[in-house]
């Protein structure tokens, strides 16, 4: 059987069930790196401490030719610290990588994809972020496997090396680019702009949630970078429950099943952003109808409102 040679990365935590499922289609990729990044229990929790666990047992059943390495925090750190220490050690260690989380489920055609496009646009600098969910396969229609956005979604996704190595925590600029009016250059109207605005004034100023993702979101604007976003949905979310971090109410908006995507992939002959990707996408998620009905913490879950 083939093994992937794209590095993973799969990042964990508490859920036991849904890392089981994840880890499976990990599993059956076969890859030849294997990075695992698991949080530690909180002490306010005491059941925790036997759930992590647990977690770590299932991860560790690596039975097929691979070079497996761990990052396993002894104490919690949460959900930014975590993830951004652990991103940060995986790409010390490799030049690009495919990152899950436990409650990501791929399709098995997730991982050829990302792939493929990895070592495509591997010195393309205008591309930061490869995707694997899309909420209107169904609906945006290509004659391409795929299309480019300036919108990030991090249920399931990868990057090089290069990219994140930009990564700014700190939205460092960020107050001279809301004068000077940067998000009217990459969004469809004045609402999305105000909800971006809000949500980067708060994680500038250190009153936004205990996140990584929003400032992701925010380097790949801040450096014009584009995501390929594939033209079906390659992720299941299966977090969705009172034990989830974000994903705690359910909402058929999100829990979109993956479907596969066919080989050999029709790449397009540009790159160009589809604009109306970024109309709908803004237009069904970021209204304020659906804050109120689905939650921000879903959202941000979301990725692009990661």
């Amino acid at each position: 059987m083939n093994q992937l040679a794209t590095p993973v990365a799969l990042i964990v935590f508490n859920r036991p069930e849904t890392t089981r499922r994840v880890f499976s289609a990990v599993a059956a990729a076969r890859p030849e790196r294997l990075l695992l990044i698991a949080d530690g229990p909180r002490a306010s929790r005491p059941e925790e401490g036997e759930l992590c666990a647990q977690v770590k047992e299932i991860v560790s059943r690596v039975d097929w030719p691979c070079r497996v390495e761990t990052n396993f925090a002894a104490e919690n750190m949460g959900c930014r610290r975590r993830v951004i220490s652990g991103l940060n050690w995986v790409f010390s260690l490799v030049e690009e990588a495919i990152i899950l989380e436990d409650d990501c489920l791929p399709d098995p055609s997730f991982f050829p994809f990302c792939a493929e496009l990895l070592e495509r646009y591997r010195d393309q600098a205008q591309i930061g972020h490869i995707a694997g969910f899309n909420p209107f396969a169904k609906h945006l229609s290509t004659r391409y496997s795929y299309f480019f956005s300036a919108m990030i979604s991090v249920w399931g996704w990868a990057t090089w090396r290069r990219a994140w190595q930009e990564y700014d925590e700190q939205l460092r600029l960020w107050p001279q680019l809301k004068a000077g009016g940067f998000l009217s250059q990459i969004l469809p109207d004045k609402r999305a702009v105000a909800y971006w605005s809000r949500t980067f004034d708060a994680m500038y100023e250190g009153t936004g949630p205990n996140t990584w993702d929003f400032q992701w979101v925010y380097t790949c604007w801040t450096r014009n970078w584009l995501s390929i976003v594939p033209s079906r949905n390659l992720i299941q979310n299966i977090g969705f429950g009172a034990d989830a971090t974000h994903t705690t109410r359910y909402n058929h908006s999100f829990a979109i099943p993956a479907t596969s995507i066919q080989s050999p992939f029709h790449h397009p002959p540009e790159i160009a952003a589809r604009a109306e990707y970024a109309k709908v996408l803004h237009r069904r998620f970021y209204t304020p109808s659906i804050l109120r009905r689905v939650g921000r913490k879903v959202l941000m879950r979301f990725g692009h409102a990661n």
